[in-house]
């Protein structure tokens, strides 16, 4: 095949400056490690490519030096643009210690954005992100003093604000898929998720870039059927076969992860416990039988171990990498599902949510704040980003929130119908006014959106004017675990 090289070969090809777009998410799915270990090894070896910029929609890594993580060397990247950093820490340091430009942007804007620059389009229009931390009125995404350059910008149609995020060159694509054939046309017919895969590729493509893909098996004989050709030739100037190429970073083929094998009743995960079951439990009395639902990292990933097959089915479950009425999977494999009825691409599953076609979305909450703001993308002294959060709450009809009402330390014990705090958390989560807005009240308010935010402990909603306490556990003082712990005081009925 003329397309076939070896992964140091096409490391070399990439050269200083360039911008590299990468697909792939946590867990290792569509991860194209190998290739982006021969770019870390030769860095390390010769300097080169330097002062790369890297742009990446979701967390890609294992947290322990893969993925984004082959990057993050002083000097090999000068700019990165991210909608995930947890799994890359050490990406992470260099942002804190403005060794980079560090940036963060939604995880679907930034998918959307590859197809539009493929296409020539002037970007992203949208109103993810409107009134948050990546609107140029509240800094426009930048997340160090390093990062400087304005990529979004406020404009006006028909009265009403929108978001553009501005378009850019791509130099390098970096793909991953289970095949190649002899024209170099790419199946994605055994990976969990299909991403961004074929956006980047169009990125990069049609940039007058080069697209490098990571295969785990060639062959002669052409795709078949045409339609698992996910990723034309075309598109594609260089093949890396990489024969140990795993599925996952949990291992190298599971059928039921793909979608290649019918559901198997007995594959519900483990049901929950703690203070995770007490707020996922309460959280799921909000679930109503019909209902489009989105499922989100962290602590809202535990409500669907606790349903039961009835209530599963009477529901329509999605993840933002795609899956469609699969079994979550929580943890490090967030993101893939077993045995899913459908998988679509995440930039597909993102026009799903922002265009409003979610009923109700679970998510996480970091931080939260008097006026219903919540933080999940910056903790601590640490980037995080966002992922999809922004793009799916944005026009979702009701938005669930689920978090401890503390950090660090929080023991709670169930008791009957009640609980108690055996100890307190020392770091508080309810705040006078979160780190960096994620998620905007005020917005939200304008939008019209139903808002819930569920803690072990008290349940709030998102009122007129702020925010409203509605419902305390039994065995909680309201004003001694309640009001006397937290950075506001909430409206009271």
């Amino acid at each position: 095949m003329s397309k076939a090289t070896s992964a140091t070969e096409a490391a070399s090809a990439i050269r200083d400056g360039a911008t590299v777009a990468i697909t792939g998410s946590g867990g290792g799915l569509l991860e194209a490690d190998a290739v982006m270990a021969a770019i870390e090894a030769r860095f390390l070896a010769t300097g080169h490519p330097r002062g790369v910029t890297l742009v990446h929609a979701l967390g890609v890594g294992d947290g322990n030096g893969s993925g984004v993580g082959r990057f993050a060397h002083e000097g090999l990247v000068r700019r990165v643009i991210g909608g995930h950093w947890a799994w890359a820490p050490a990406m992470q340091a260099l942002a804190r210690e403005n060794l980079i430009e560090a940036y963060v942007l939604p995880a679907g804007v930034l998918s959307t954005l590859f197809r539009e620059i493929g296409a020539g389009r002037p970007g992203v229009i949208t109103e993810v992100g409107l009134g948050t931390f990546v609107d140029p009125d509240h800094g426009g995404g930048k997340a160090n003093a390093r990062a400087e350059e304005d990529l979004v910008e406020r404009v006006m149609f028909d009265g009403r604000p929108y978001l553009r995020y501005k378009p850019f060159h791509v130099d390098v694509g970096i793909v991953r898929a289970s095949d190649a054939d002899a024209n170099g046309n790419l199946s994605l017919q055994r990976e969990p998720a299909d991403l961004d895969a074929y956006a980047v590729a169009l990125a990069a493509h049609n940039s007058g870039g080069q697209v490098i893909a990571q295969v785990g098996a060639l062959s002669d004989a052409p795709i078949l059927p045409a339609r698992l050709a996910s990723i034309p030739g075309v598109l594609v100037d260089r093949i890396v076969l990489h024969d140990g190429q795993m599925q996952t970073h949990a291992g190298a083929h599971d059928p039921a992860l793909s979608g290649e094998v019918a559901h198997n009743e007995g594959s519900a995960g483990a049901a929950p416990e703690g203070v995770r079951r007490i707020i996922a439990g309460r959280a799921a009395r909000e679930l109503r039988p019909g209902a489009s639902v989105n499922f989100g990292y962290g602590m809202a990933a535990a409500i669907p171990a606790l349903l039961s097959a009835q209530e599963k089915a009477a529901l329509w479950g999605t993840v933002e990498q795609g899956g469609h009425n699969g079994d979550l999977i929580d943890g490090p494999l967030f993101g893939a599902s077993r045995y899913p009825q459908a998988i679509v691409s995440a930039l597909d599953q993102f026009d799903f949510y922002s265009g409003g076609g979610i009923d109700i979305a679970f998510l996480g909450m970091g931080e939260m704040d008097a006026d219903g703001n919540v933080n999940v993308s910056r903790l601590g002294d640490s980037v995080v980003g966002p992922g999809g959060f922004m793009d799916i709450t944005r026009k979702a009809r009701k938005v669930v929130f689920c978090g401890t009402f503390e950090a660090k330390g929080l023991r709670v014990e169930q008791t009957g119908n009640g609980i108690v705090i055996t100890n307190p958390g020392s770091v508080p989560k309810l705040v006078a006014s979160v780190r960096e807005v994620t998620f905007s009240g005020a917005e939200a308010r304008r939008a019209g959106q139903e808002v819930l935010y569920v803690t072990e402990r008290a349940i709030f909603k998102l009122g007129e004017t702020g925010v409203t306490l509605i419902e305390i556990a039994d065995g909680i003082d309201r004003q001694r675990d309640v009001l006397d712990r937290m950075g506001f005081i909430p409206e009271m009925p």
